[in-house]
């Protein structure tokens, strides 16, 4: 009888198995809890469709892109940043969730831990930028010598160690959040205790790594546009708006799977509540080292260091500044601040909405001005660049969606999870 146990527990968990239909009908508080794998019948045909958008705007982008090639090499650089920054910000998320013990999350960290699965695709998006590098990054096509700003960072800033730092990123990224996925999901078959402990120490051993390879990875591709331009709060600036849209992408998320009929029972309005309250934080946050950062390089006027905000307070690059600010911080932190309007769901996605747009305007405003110094000069390759990306990024999401359940089945704080209070 014994024997027989194990070897049940060692078995992995299909669709079919008995102990997963138990989980579907398992009742707690008067809550059935909902289907814990998801049905490729709710995806239709958008599958298939999102693979053809991607192709055709892929295709797209190499046809203009050989016509303008520098355009391309920036509008593909903001659209992967965009994108890159909410999987980062998934898996601070997550790393939290292990690394605190937290509970509350526990019945929305797989989807966290299934939009950090992109980053082998993220990856390979990176790839058109070997052939590029030149037009983004100046310092690369400089002589040796004739420049004494490059002379001092010579040993930082070469070829050979920028890209070993690159593949140094992504393999630490794709590593730490498919290790944590696999722990997560290997947790379903038995529950055992010892994946959650394993998980702490693989968070624990990360968390360093994290911090060094999101500042680092910022300051290559990003303020290594401009190589004379120095900040030392970059990394936490692109952390803050890293840590901030990836909260409203799994909101939307979570959203999306309720309204279809998934996650009853495990995600409540407490939850959102919750949720809202990070954003509501995390908005603060971004606010206060954007503001920090602005203040401190304006007071000390240092040249090598107001280049950046100096160009970008041109022309239409003003304006759209003036926006973000307002747009970033202003109107979402006036929106969060009420306690029950944070407990509706579609209040909540229409913030998160917004937020992600303002997202994306800083990620363009960090990025283009260094194309376009003189002023606000959208292309059709921009939209074309995130179609793209964001397309194949979300197909490759539907296909992991239904490999494994929705939630942790077998966490042990799963329960504590769904009678969270906030």
């Amino acid at each position: 009888m014994n024997s027989h146990a194990a070897n049940n527990e060692e078995r992995p968990m299909t669709h079919d198995s008995p102990a997963l239909k138990s989980q579907e009908s398992t009742t707690r508080s008067g809550s059935t809890i909902s289907n814990c794998f998801f049905d490729y019948k709710h995806i239709g045909g958008r599958f298939f469709g999102l693979v053809s958008i991607s192709l055709i705007s892929l295709l797209g982008c190499i046809a203009l892109g050989m016509n303008n090639p520098k355009q391309f090499a920036f509008s593909w650089l903001f659209a992967f940043t965009f994108f890159l920054t909410i999987c980062i910000g998934s898996l601070f998320w997550i790393l939290v969730h292990h690394g605190i013990d937290v509970e509350w999350s526990v019945g929305v960290r797989r989807q966290m831990e299934n939009v950090t699965s992109l980053f082998p695709i993220l990856a390979l998006f990176f790839i058109p930028f070997i052939f590029v590098a030149p037009l983004l990054w100046k310092w690369m096509v400089i002589p040796h010598g004739s420049n004494h700003v490059l002379v001092e960072k010579s040993a930082y800033l070469n070829l050979p160690f920028f890209w070993m730092r690159a593949a140094f990123y992504f393999l630490f990224f794709s590593l730490a959040s498919l290790w944590l996925r696999k722990l997560s999901v290997a947790q379903d078959n038995n529950g055992d205790p010892k994946y959650t402990v394993m998980a702490r120490k693989v968070t624990f051993a990360s968390l360093p790594f994290f911090g060094v390879c999101l500042t680092f990875a910022a300051v290559d591709w990003l303020m290594g546009l401009d190589f004379k331009w120095v900040s030392t709060m970059w990394g936490v600036y692109i952390f803050a708006g890293s840590a901030l849209s990836s909260l409203c992408v799994i909101l939307l998320i979570i959203t999306a799977l309720r309204s279809v009929g998934y996650l009853e029972g495990i995600v409540s309005e407490r939850h959102y509540a919750l949720i809202g309250q990070l954003m509501t934080a995390f908005t603060v946050f971004w606010a206060y080292i954007g503001f920090d950062q602005y203040m401190l390089i304006w007071y000390a006027n240092i040249p090598e260091e107001t280049t950046y905000f100096l160009q970008r307070n041109t022309e239409s690059w003003c304006i759209l500044n003036i926006i973000l600010v307002l747009g970033h911080f202003l109107v979402p932190f006036l929106l969060l601040l009420f306690r029950n309007p944070k407990k509706r769901p579609a209040y909540l996605c229409g913030i998160a909405c917004w937020i992600l747009l303002m997202h994306l305007l800083d990620i363009y405003i960090i990025v283009l001005p260094m194309m376009h110094p003189t002023g606000f000069h959208p292309t059709f390759l921009d939209l074309l660049s995130l179609i793209a990306i964001g397309t194949a990024l979300a197909a490759v999401f539907l296909k992991r969606l239904g490999d494994v359940p929705l939630w942790p089945l077998r966490d042990p704080r799963l329960k504590d999870s769904i009678h969270i209070v906030v």
